[in-house]
């Protein structure tokens, strides 16, 4: 018997995937076997498909047996790729061709209401994820996936941020820890991801080892499209090295918080209030307000309980944080209403940006609306209220048009 390697998920609720085993023989070529419900219309596809990766990367002598449960392409790709990768070095890639939907670049300041996170190694979550809308769409390589299945997750990632359309979510990759995430950054960086995520990050040098590795990747592959960083801090010394993290880094867009972690690290339990991580929260804040970049909040883990999730992101934006991590579709559509200006904050923005702008046609060095003085701070928090009013078109057309005469 020679070596055997297997990779991907079967069994039962298992969607949009298949479980591939190899054996390398010494001679008798390729004996395949395919399982599938839908092996009258694909099982033809599959073998196609599957004899010619084989034979990408030389194998002449194998058993092949692929239980399908409805993989796509990309899938079956990834998951027979890597269980060749298992069995022989190469550094041979099969690669789906990158569609043209997903050739975007996103900008430093964009909208970051919501991340909705998708585990690395489960396919049947990512395909049609972009249809809920949510801001990014994280993949990821760390938490969501069991260790004896991060290498195989790498190429399923990699074929997601080829072959999947996500609707114009900003692509997002959580990597792991330490090296084996420096190591991750290999599988994703050529492929057109917009933003890495650094877990349980404690220190600048961190962020800094990921970002010159970033940059030889870009380099290697003639590429200049940008990829943003977003560290996520999770433990007492993160906190506080906000700020050091934060402004260590010109490519960091934001800085996150993970509650669950931090909270364990404390030896605290979260609660619905926040009491427990006020202080973390704050000091999120004010280190990526200091450095220029957004602060973002934690995820909510009650998925069924959307009124507790509202309430939970009204005292977020009370703190400071311009969006947050979501675990579930459900989630999105309530982060993006309550995380938006309401008319009433859009309606005072709007009374305060133009009170202003009448008092400096008239040479006054006083703004005032009613008995209200209005300093500096308050016509930039207001401005800053409409500039993202615009943003999510919350405005209507003639007064676009007037806020931007002025």
């Amino acid at each position: 018997m020679g070596a055997i390697a297997a990779t991907g998920n079967k069994g039962k609720g298992v969607r949009s995937d298949c479980f591939v085993t190899i054996e390398l023989t010494e001679q008798d070529g390729i004996q395949l076997q395919v399982e599938s419900k839908v092996a009258v219309m694909y099982g033809d596809s599959i073998r196609k498909e599957t004899l010619e990766i084989l034979d990408f990367f030389g194998i002449k002598n194998a058993r092949i047996k692929i239980e399908d449960s409805g993989a796509i392409s990309l899938v079956l790709a990834a998951r027979i790729e890597a269980a060749i990768k298992k069995l022989i070095p190469s550094e041979k890639n099969w690669l789906p061709a990158m569609l043209d939907e997903n050739r975007y670049t996103t900008n430093k300041d964009r909208n970051r209401f919501s991340r909705l996170y998708l585990p690395g190694n489960s396919p049947s979550l990512m395909i049609n994820a972009g249809i809920h809308k949510p801001d990014g769409i994280i993949l990821d390589l760390e938490d969501a996936v069991a260790p004896d299945k991060k290498d195989e997750a790498r190429f399923l990632v990699r074929n997601a941020l080829c072959g999947i359309d996500f609707y114009g979510a900003e692509r997002m990759v959580r990597i792991n820890q330490g090296e084996r995430g420096i190591e991750d950054l290999d599988f994703i960086i050529p492929y057109n991801v917009n933003l890495i995520l650094l877990p349980k990050c404690e220190k600048p040098e961190q962020l800094l080892a990921v970002d010159e590795r970033i940059r030889e990747i870009l380099q290697k592959h003639n590429q200049t499209n940008p990829v943003w960083i977003m560290p996520i801090i999770e433990s007492a010394l993160g906190v506080i090295n906000a700020y050091p993290i934060a402004s260590s880094c010109s490519n960091t867009v934001a800085l996150a918080i993970g509650l669950e972690d931090y909270t364990a690290d404390l030896g605290t339990r979260r609660t619905a209030e926040g009491t427990e991580s006020f202080f973390a929260r704050s000091m999120v804040v004010n280190a990526a307000r200091a450095a220029g970049i957004q602060p973002i909040d934690s995820v909510f883990s009650d998925v069924g309980d959307m009124e507790a999730l509202r309430q939970n992101v009204l005292r977020s934006k009370a703190l400071g944080f311009d969006g947050m991590g979501c675990i579930h579709p459900r989630q999105i559509v309530v982060i993006h209403e309550t995380f938006a200006p309401t008319p009433d904050e859009i309606d005072k923005a709007r009374k305060i940006v133009f009170a202003f702008h009448k008092a400096q046609e008239q040479g006054l060095g006083v703004v005032a609306i009613g008995t209200k003085m209005i300093d500096p701070p308050v016509v930039k928090r207001a401005l800053n209220t409409i500039n993202l009013a615009l943003k999510m078109n919350k405005l209507a057309e003639n007064w676009r048009e007037t806020y931007e005469q002025i």
